[in-house]
């Protein structure tokens, strides 16, 4: 148990794998109903509409998630990925035309941004729009806000959904039933909202740890080139070694005992998945990164009914990733790296790089 502290309230932090999952399963007693105040930091400055289907409990949060799981699960086709595949293609062409690439901002960001157009199924141009916003959608790159950017973004489209809908994202929800009755604005941006929030840093970040891992461990890259097959589980330990959101709130309504820790009514309770993905109980050398780890059962998406909605798309953008690496590149020589750090009153996390450039060497083939 680690205590943390935001806007003044002390929160609980469960470490342990077991803990962690056993809590996500219990909404009823670690509930999402709680808007803005499921992320740490809460968000209630960043936008004005409760994030969904995220920030709700079963059963409104079944039935909004069913409204876009569809939708979403369209990344397990084979379409999909050959769309994805075009883009990493583009993009390893031209780091490799470089003389270097810096990985945050001109592979790993317009890869996250580029692939969210295949997801959101518009326009491949909407991505320079995207791009230009930088590595965090509420956070310029000085720390200044931006919050009004994405969210003025999010009502420009749906103006254009309800005018001349189609068969995109945003079309999608406008032209959705919950309950037999049309989404409001607010749910409508609420959606949207997780949908680029959700996926924005978390992909940037584990795109640039995992080609930072293959440029400081070329073997592993060796390894994943002899033997494709090993691509699918390499993928699951990137995302469990490489686990982008540190932890996430849930709300006690009846407070109570939280190992030991007196929780107050309405107080929060954050589940550490960073934590539960390093727990020696459920992996072996946890700090190990195995290509061939089997059992893997990360939490890197969640657990439970918030399971992360855009799970499949990011298992297929890393898989493809991979596989057009193991194609096209012999060889990511590290030039420069700044780590970034995620520091708080209670605990510093190595989180990935604010930084890193590499020399991107091509296969003779």
């Amino acid at each position: 148990m680690l205590p943390i502290v935001d806007a003044g309230e002390t929160i609980p932090m469960l470490l342990r794998h077991e803990d962690v999952r056993q809590a996500a399963r219990n909404w009823q007693t670690f509930s999402s109903d709680a808007p803005y105040r499921v992320p740490i930091p809460s968000e209630e400055s960043l936008r004005p509409d409760r994030q969904l289907p995220i920030e709700t409990d079963p059963p409104d949060h079944t039935d909004y998630r069913a409204l876009v799981e569809p939708f979403f699960l369209r990344a397990r086709t084979p379409h999909y990925a050959a769309r994805i595949r075009a883009i990493v293609d583009r993009l390893i062409g031209e780091s490799l035309a470089r003389d270097a690439t810096e990985v945050v901002t001109q592979f790993a960001l317009p890869l996250q941004s580029r692939a969210l157009t295949v997801l959101l199924d518009v326009p491949e141009t909407e991505a320079d729009r995207w791009i230009a916003w930088g590595v965090h959608v509420f956070h310029g790159p000085d720390g200044e806000s931006q919050a009004g950017t994405l969210d003025a973004y999010l009502h420009e489209c749906f103006d254009l959904a309800d005018a001349h809908p189609g068969d995109d994202f945003f079309s999608l929800l406008v032209k959705a039933r919950f309950r037999d009755r049309p989404l409001s604005r607010s749910e409508l941006v609420g959606f949207a909202n997780l949908a680029f929030a959700g996926g924005r840093d978390t992909i940037i970040h584990t795109v640039a740890c995992i080609l930072g891992h293959l440029a400081e461990h070329p073997c592993d890259l060796g390894r994943l080139r002899e033997d494709r097959s090993r691509i699918m589980l390499a993928s699951e330990e990137f995302f469990r070694v490489f686990m982008p959101l540190t932890h996430i709130g849930r709300v006690c309504p009846a407070g109570g005992d939280v190992q030991g820790v007196p929780v107050a009514p309405g107080g929060r309770v954050s589940l550490g998945w960073a934590s539960a993905n390093l727990d020696d109980t459920a992996f072996e050398c946890p700090r190990e990164i195995r290509l061939d780890r089997r059992p893997n059962p990360h939490v890197a998406f969640g657990f439970g009914p918030h399971l992360c909605l855009g799970a499949a798309h990011s298992r297929t953008l890393v898989r493809t990733l991979l596989e057009a690496v193991c194609d096209r590149v012999a060889g990511i020589e590290l030039l420069e790296a700044r780590p970034r750090v995620e520091r708080t009153a209670s605990y510093e996390r190595s989180l990935g790089y604010d930084s890193l450039v590499a020399r991107f060497t091509g296969t003779s083939s």
